[in-house]
């Protein structure tokens, strides 16, 4: 701001200025003084506050700039929580019609604002309509600083749904096409500060900023294009500006494509998230694939840096949902990263996101299920599975489930004896898990050519099958009763001799099945009324267990 006289030093001719009041010289002289020994005044206590004042009210104009850049040059080295005191001085210049004094004392405001408590203040006081006068300004400087104030009031919880509807996102809008960089920079840095709420996001999208934003991807400034990706990102978490973006940016998919190959990992990371998000819809989910968005994805998942890692299979998890995606997300090498990104161990997110797209990949092709198995998927969340908890053991547990209803599979997982770590699975407190790993094993006793691996693990590991079906027909849990029931039912139906002896042998198991038959029978008088018949889990459970008890009749 120059050196410390300067700021009072008069720039324009003072033969049109008014004479000097004697108050006014001696607030001149008190404020020389204050700044020869600036490292020791606080410039926010009543003395050289009141100094200041002075100048900021004299009729003077090159006392006002003075003060003004007093103002700014203060505050770039102090910033600290200040009164109403402080600000009633600065918020009076910034009414200022000369562009000088705007500037600086846009900046002044600026530099408080770095402060959160200064952030509500400023708003509160009424700043924000002058700020947003001086953003209309012809002078890129006053443009420049008032944006910057904006961005950083932004920041502010509190104050983003005051700016929203301050009248402020036209003008932040019109500004980031500005073509001074450092404007476009605070502008589209404002913007992405008003995207961290639904109804901020609806305030900017009517506002007109998304295709402003759009278009500021291909931006030769790393900045600006970073900020934009990550406003781009946060307004397609919203259903409803997906639905909207899909109809009106026919651009948007293509240069987030672009952005994914950035030289800056921020960038990269971003425009994946923002892809991640606009493929919670199936439409999208297409688009990116079309777009030749795998090839760059494939290559994210292989990278050092977590947090691109995170972003990239998140993104892919989304794009596998779709059926149609997933012999292309196959042929285009996907299996050994996600495959990778299981040893993950410090980051559940990227093991979960990783399982979950094996989990789509294996829904509906036998052709990919099978590629599963050549990459060692199986035997990974085998080995992984009884290592972990929560989230991503309940991700594999119903990757499994989904892998055993699979008829040409069945044989192949048994000869992996995934078995051995379904059993200890259904013991787990997490119902979603020992559901999965429960319907699995009902599955995998179901319609297979070899029983031996069924009558090998009868009663091991963990009471093996056997205590399985026991402790599922004594849950008092009707799902776990109907599964255990299911269970029992196709074993019988194998017409294998041994598991029928088994089953017949076991007191235990033939009394939970007529137990649940008695608990749920239906009363006599409507045992042949309309009633009896209905469905709901209590008939499917009692027709189990008659299927059950007539087979072992």
């Amino acid at each position: 701001m120059g050196s410390c006289c300067g700021c009072l030093r008069p720039e324009s001719d003072s033969s049109n200025q008014p004479l000097l009041q004697q108050n006014e010289r001696n607030a001149i002289a008190e404020l020389l003084n204050y700044l020869e020994n600036r490292n020791e005044v606080d410039f926010f206590s009543d003395g050289p506050l009141n100094a200041l004042s002075i100048l900021v009210y004299s009729d003077n104009l090159d006392l006002q700039r003075s003060a003004a850049l007093a103002f700014a040059e203060i505050t770039e080295k102090d910033v600290k929580p200040v009164g109403r005191d402080v600000f009633l001085p600065i918020l009076s210049l910034l009414k200022s019609t000369d562009s000088e004094v705007q500037r600086a004392a846009c900046a002044a405001l600026g530099n408080l604002a770095v402060n959160n408590d200064n952030k509500v203040l400023i708003v509160e006081m009424g700043g924000l309509q002058p700020l947003i006068k001086q953003m209309e300004s012809v002078n890129t400087e006053v443009q420049c600083n008032a944006v910057g104030c904006i961005t950083n009031l932004a920041t502010q919880d509190d104050n983003k749904a005051k700016i929203a509807k301050s009248g402020a996102l036209g003008p932040l809008t019109r500004l980031a096409k500005n073509r001074d960089l450092r404007v476009q920079r605070n502008a589209t840095g404002a913007l992405l500060n008003m995207t961290h709420s639904f109804e901020n996001r609806q305030e900017l999208v009517n506002a007109g900023a998304v295709p402003v934003l759009v278009g500021l991807l291909s931006s030769v400034d790393p900045d600006v294009q970073y900020y934009c990706t990550t406003a781009l990102s946060n307004i397609a978490v919203d259903e409803i500006n997906r639905k909207r973006l899909i109809q009106t940016e026919p651009k948007l998919v293509s240069q987030l494509v672009v952005s994914m190959n950035s030289q800056s990992p921020r960038i990269q990371c971003q425009a994946t998230l923002a892809l991640r998000n606009l493929a919670s819809d199936p439409a999208y989910q297409l688009e990116i694939v079309r777009n030749g968005g795998l090839a760059h994805l494939v290559q994210l998942l292989k990278s050092t840096h977590q947090p691109l890692i995170l972003a990239a299979v998140a993104c892919i998890r989304n794009i596998s949902i779709h059926p149609l995606n997933e012999g292309l997300i196959v042929e285009a090498g996907f299996l050994n990263p996600l495959v990778r990104l299981l040893d993950y161990r410090d980051n559940e997110e990227i093991q979960c996101h990783a399982v979950s797209t094996l989990r789509n990949l294996a829904a509906s092709s036998e052709k990919n299920r099978l590629a599963l198995l050549d990459a060692n998927a199986v035997q990974k969340c085998k080995e992984l599975v009884l290592k972990t908890k929560g989230a991503v053991q309940s991700e594999i547990s119903a990757c499994f489930a989904i892998l055993a209803l699979a008829d040409d599979l069945k044989q192949k997982l048994l000869e992996l004896n995934i078995i051995d770590v379904l059993i200890p699975l259904t013991f787990s407190d997490n119902n979603e898990v020992g559901g999965n790993s429960a319907a699995a094993l009902a599955n995998l006793c179901s319609r297979i050519d070899n029983y031996d691996y069924i009558i090998n693990d009868w009663d091991q590991p963990n009471d093996g099958i056997c205590g399985f079906l026991i402790r599922y027909l004594n849950m008092s849990n009707t799902t776990f009763e109907h599964i255990a029931l299911w269970t029992i039912l196709q074993l019988l139906e194998s017409d294998n001799r041994k598991i029928l002896e088994l089953i017949k042998s076991n007191a235990n198991i033939m009394n939970g099945v007529k137990k649940l038959h008695i608990e749920n029978s239906p009363p006599k008088e409507e045992e042949n009324s309309e009633i009896a018949h209905q469905d709901g889990p209590t008939a499917e459970v009692y027709n189990l267990t008659e299927q059950i008890l007539a087979y072992l009749d």
